[in-house]
């Protein structure tokens, strides 16, 4: 029992003549996961920021190096500097539509944590049991599904390496390399982050605790897919 503390021995006060005590200890705090949820994706939404904005400036320079003309001494005219880059399109587009399931598996892992989160407390309750229910590996899937589309990525760049297209070989090759690349770092933290979420859950960590970690990294999952399919697009119209 708390150790109960007199603070005023006072007889007039109150007209009763007893002490009065107060606790020495403050009731710890319930923790407000749903604040911590608000302010976790407000976090996100700043980090984003810069990333789109990084993003917005390569597309810039791309387009504007991609119709750059250059004067021809020996002709007496401008010409075009810009060679397009062969893209391995059945590839990309395989590792596209990789990114996509593992978009949608991310998803359904948020889902299903996020409705764990909410039976938690009933569950606590003394003599209610909800029973064993199976949950698939979402998590696990989506980092399997994360590290195939990596892999494909290195894959792309070996066949561009092999077609004579280099990260130093030319203004076109070296953007195509670079955006790829940055994209990829960013998707390959995103992958830290699952296996980060995969070893707390196997470790028992509090269900609210894994479920900000997945609500945030399955947002964050969700716009790498759609950075993704605008680097696609942005390729394919500097192509023609």
């Amino acid at each position: 029992m708390p150790r109960l503390t007199p603070i005023s021995t006072n007889p007039g006060r109150g007209g009763d003549g007893l002490p009065d005590f107060q606790p020495d200890f403050i009731p710890d705090r319930i923790p407000n996961y749903g604040e911590r949820l608000r302010r976790a994706r407000m976090g996100l939404a700043v980090a984003m920021t810069p990333i789109v904005m990084l993003f917005t400036s390569f597309t810039a320079v791309y387009l504007v190096r991609r119709g750059f003309l250059s004067f021809d001494a020996s002709d007496g005219d401008y010409i075009r500097v810009w060679v397009p880059v062969r893209l391995p399109w059945a590839l990309l587009l395989a590792n596209t539509v990789v990114l996509i399931a593992s978009s949608v598996t991310i998803e359904l892992a948020r889902r299903e944590i996020t409705r764990e989160a909410a039976l938690a407390p009933v569950k606590s309750m003394p003599g209610i049991s909800l029973g064993d229910e199976r949950r698939f590996p979402w998590l696990a899937l989506t980092t399997i599904l994360g590290l195939v589309f990596l892999a494909g990525q290195l894959f792309a760049w070996s066949i561009l390496s092999a077609a004579g297209f280099h990260l130093a070989g030319g203004t076109s090759s070296s953007f195509v390399y670079m955006l790829t690349a940055m994209h990829g770092l960013h998707l390959a933290g995103g992958v830290i982050v699952l296996l980060f979420a995969s070893v707390a859950a196997v470790l028992h960590r509090p269900v609210e605790t894994r479920r900000i970690v997945v609500d945030i990294t399955s947002w964050y999952w969700h716009c790498m897919t759609g950075l993704w399919i605008y680097i696609l697009v942005l390729f394919s119209f500097a192509a023609q």
